[in-house]
């Protein structure tokens, strides 16, 4: 277990003194070696499995959930009979490489829970352990395990993800580690891009724009910009690259700023990446950079808007066209290689709520391209109509 994990928890440090095999994994808190009567009343061992919950400085809470996974047999009484007041479910669940769990176990101590993850995880290694103790009494869950020096932690978060164990879906999750991918445009929608996949595990994010942060930026970006982060103080803007690297890498590693646009003398820069977001305007530049992804043979997602105004409303749509290996041959009647000076978009209307929409439409059509979520139709292109509250799937696999 992480020793900054352990030293910073009182009641993770006790477990760890009093010799039991804990370790943290995947936001989970994994007891090893925890031992039990099989049906057959031979002495076997599982491992204890329960959702970690911390607060935002990496401390322990008192847990909410009562409930314990567990990767054996179900444990027995000393007649070979199932222990029935810790019955729960039976289900199969990996949570990573190394655990696979095979059933839940529920018990609740009233009135007020468990105290801390030491009283939680010794009260049920003791429910299970207590028959096996009675065939032999030297069987026990606290095995004096060798402590190695910590690995290198390969996650790009500076916390751990306890989002994903909370749902259960850190398998799920690990899907979207992917080495490196690029965000190329932190306007609108590129940013939103970022705050979203910035919540998952993949390694590097690449941004590129070489615009600075203006003030109408503030007004259709994620969180909340200030004064001084806009340069009011100084007169001098940051680069939008830099003002986003800055406020997301509090949260992880991994994000690398370019600060000047991607065109046909630099567009090699994308070779290696693994996806790439395409959140800019029309034109040749982004010709160039189509046509590179392309020759790469790199999926890649592009986003745009299609927004006037009429009648003091604005209506058009929001479209996200997605190309992969499998296709591509309808990018070009999807994607604009031009302006258009009619669209009100390109004159910074302050719409957030569908640069929000527009990145998250995106980000699904991601998550489907690499099995985070079921794909059924694999289409190829969304279009959001605003006034009809329309999703159009087109372009379909």
């Amino acid at each position: 277990m992480s020793r900054r994990l352990i030293n910073l928890n009182s009641d993770l440090k006790r477990l760890q003194d009093e010799n039991y095999d804990v370790e943290e994994r995947s936001g989970y808190l994994v007891m090893w070696n925890v031992p039990y009567l099989n049906s057959r009343r031979e002495i076997s061992r599982g491992a204890l499995v329960s959702r970690l919950e911390l607060a935002t400085n990496d401390r322990t809470v008192k847990p909410t959930d009562h409930i314990v996974l567990f990767t054996g047999d179900h444990p027995c009484n000393l007649d070979g009979s199932e222990i029935e007041p810790i019955r729960h479910s039976v289900s199969v669940q990996r949570i990573d490489e190394r655990v696979t769990v095979q059933r839940s176990f529920s018990n609740k101590p009233v009135p007020d829970g468990y105290r801390d993850y030491h009283h939680k995880m010794t009260r049920y290694a003791e429910m299970i352990s207590n028959p096996a103790k009675a065939v032999d009494q030297d069987v026990t869950a606290q095995t004096h395990p060798v402590i190695l020096a910590e690995e290198e932690d390969d996650s790009p978060f500076l916390y751990i993800d306890t989002a994903s164990s909370r749902a259960d879906i850190v398998a799920v999750s690990a899907k979207l580690k992917l080495p490196k991918i690029a965000i190329i445009g932190l306007g609108g929608t590129g940013s939103y891009v970022l705050d979203l996949v910035a919540k998952t595990s993949v390694k590097e994010i690449h941004l590129f724009d070489g615009d600075v942060l203006l003030q109408h930026n503030a007004f259709r970006a994620p969180g909340a910009a200030s004064p001084e982060d806009l340069g009011k103080d100084s007169g001098n803007a940051p680069k939008k690259v830099e003002y986003f690297k800055d406020k997301y890498s509090k949260m992880r590693k991994g994000i690398v700023a370019h600060a000047y646009p991607l065109n046909d003398s630099n567009v090699t820069e994308l070779e290696g990446m693994d996806f790439v977001f395409l959140c800019i305007d029309g034109g040749e530049r982004k010709r160039h950079i189509v046509e590179k992804l392309e020759e790469l043979s790199i999926p890649f997602i592009d986003t745009g808007m299609g927004i006037n105004l009429s009648d003091e409303a604005l209506h058009g749509t929001v479209r996200s066209t997605i190309s992969t290996a499998q296709k591509r041959d309808h990018l070009r009647t999807r994607v604009g290689f031009t302006d258009d000076e009619n669209n009100e978009y390109t004159r910074n209307i302050q719409i957030a709520d569908l640069n929000a929409l527009n990145a998250a439409l995106a980000v699904i059509r991601w998550k489907k391209l690499f099995g985070f979520y079921k794909d059924y139709t694999g289409e190829h292109t969304s279009l959001y109509d605003v006034d009809g509250n329309f999703i159009h799937n087109e372009d379909i696999l």
